[in-house]
């Protein structure tokens, strides 16, 4: 018999039902068996198991492919910089060429809009990635300024690359000595005579880059760098693991710590229908907050970011920015969960009555309801609300339950003990006892301040 045979009149999938592609910009692997969807899309859940793959980052090398489509946004043209400078708490004096920024929009009330990384790569020419790049995009549309935007999204991959290993790793993928990139630039090079810009930045705290290039690249690239880290111990990383280590590594993200308040804006709202993005700012929400989904909003202060926000320019939400600054509420802090009510937790499962809400996975992951779901918890002093804790992950690493918590500035002392209310209003609810502790919780051999001259040159 030659040829793909019929499915079987039983497995055959009813007229009208959906199906789903397997990512085009991630190898399709047969051994993986574990996929999660994302929009039309599958993607490896796990490739290993979330533990390996997390020691990855701290010991050898992971590579990432999941964020793509990453949302990507060009503006070039001689307005280009007093565009971004309007909508940007940023400053745009201090932006050469060849480096980037994490740049930050807010709406009226110093909210964060969308933020991201933006590269500058040319004097007149700017590329935003992430939720940043939705959001310069809709401002973009809504002025009127000497120069183009152009929407990359799907045009371009991008490819994280983080740990120890992962300078070692892209030398050999590129044949070039990439030791002169320094924390927050990036240069052209190649791999295997494909063009690529290398990014010395990444989300996992430790050394880490990005792989920038178009998309008709991407797959033969991946695999090049895959083929160059397997003698390194290079991992591939699955969405799991990806969305775990932001809390580690201190740096709240989006749909994972907070939501952005597009949802307020009739206009913000109407672009982002079009562009497909509100179904990730749904109202699934999970926690002792309840439901006010304005209650998980976030301003740059609080989330630890007041560094980046420059006064030296007008730009949207700079008065209410200026009072928070002056009078910052809350402080971004770590939380440490006691491992013994966290056991209480779990013994609920073995006794009658009403259980507690489940501890069991190794953090909330986004999926859950329509789009994307958001978990956050009440943090209690003395049973009074002193703040809101989100992004709840198990550290492999440190043995410790971590959360991120944007709590009252009062109480924000390292060793300040507090209680995180664990499970939704109206169900059985525990107060778990959590210390304040670091801020970042990963304090060691972090991307911005790490020595790459500890590592040999390609041939030496």
């Amino acid at each position: 018999m030659t040829g793909v045979p019929e499915p079987l009149d039983g497995l055959r999938a009813p007229e009208g039902a959906k199906t789903f592609m397997h990512h085009p910009l991630i190898p399709f692997d047969p051994a993986v068996a574990l996929y999660t969807c994302f929009g039309p899309m599958v993607l490896p859940f796990e490739y290993t198991d979330w533990q390996d793959e997390i020691m990855s980052y701290k010991e050898t090398c992971y590579i990432h492919a999941s964020l793509n489509p990453m949302p990507t946004f060009r503006v070039k043209g001689r307005d280009a910089a007093k565009f971004l400078s309007r909508v940007c708490v940023n400053d745009f004096e201090r932006f050469a060429v060849s480096t980037g920024k994490h740049a930050i929009m807010c709406n009226e009330q110093g909210l964060d809009m969308g933020d991201g990384v933006m590269l500058r790569i040319a004097e007149d020419e700017f590329i935003s990635y992430e939720m940043g790049a939705n959001y310069i995009a809709y401002a973009f549309e809504r002025g009127e300024y000497d120069a183009t935007g152009q929407i990359l999204t799907g045009q371009v991959f991008l490819y994280q690359v983080a740990g120890p290993r992962s300078l070692e790793i892209l030398e050999s993928a590129t044949g070039d000595d990439l030791h002169d990139i320094h924390f927050m630039h990036h240069r052209p090079s190649s791999i295997q005579g494909m063009p690529v810009t290398v990014v010395r930045v990444g989300m996992a705290g430790t050394l880490a880059y990005e792989i920038h290039g178009p998309a008709t690249d991407g797959i033969a690239v991946y695999n090049a760098i895959l083929g160059a880290g397997e003698p390194l111990g290079l991992r591939r990383l699955g969405i799991r693991a990806y969305t775990m280590n932001h809390t580690e590594d201190g740096f709240p993200q989006a749909f994972i710590h907070f939501p952005h308040p597009w949802l307020e804006d009739p206009d913000v709202l109407a672009y982002m229908s079009s562009i497909g993005e509100v179904g990730k700012q749904g109202r699934a929400l999970h926690g002792s907050m309840g439901q006010d989904l304005a209650l998980r909003y976030r301003n740059p202060v609080e989330l630890g970011w007041a560094n980046r926000i420059s006064f030296d320019h007008d730009f949207v939400g700079r008065a209410a920015l200026e009072r928070e600054v002056a009078h910052p509420r809350r402080k971004m802090v770590t939380l440490v969960w006691d491992p013994e009510d966290i056991l209480d937790v779990y013994a609920s499962k073995f006794q009658q009555g009403e259980q507690y809400a489940s501890l069991d996975a190794p953090n909330q992951f986004l999926a859950g309801g329509p789009g994307i779901s958001y978990f956050a918890d009440q943090v209690l002093k003395d049973g009074w609300p002193v703040g809101v804790s989100s992004g709840r992950t198990y550290s492999y690493f440190y043995r410790r339950m971590l959360s991120l918590c944007s709590i009252d500035m009062d109480q924000s002392a390292l060793g300040t003990e507090v209680n995180v209310l664990w499970g939704e209003p109206g169900a059985r609810q525990k107060p778990i006892r959590a210390t304040v502790s670091r801020f970042p919780y990963l304090n060691e051999d972090r991307n911005e301040v790490f020595d790459v001259e500890t590592i040999p040159r390609p041939g030496r």
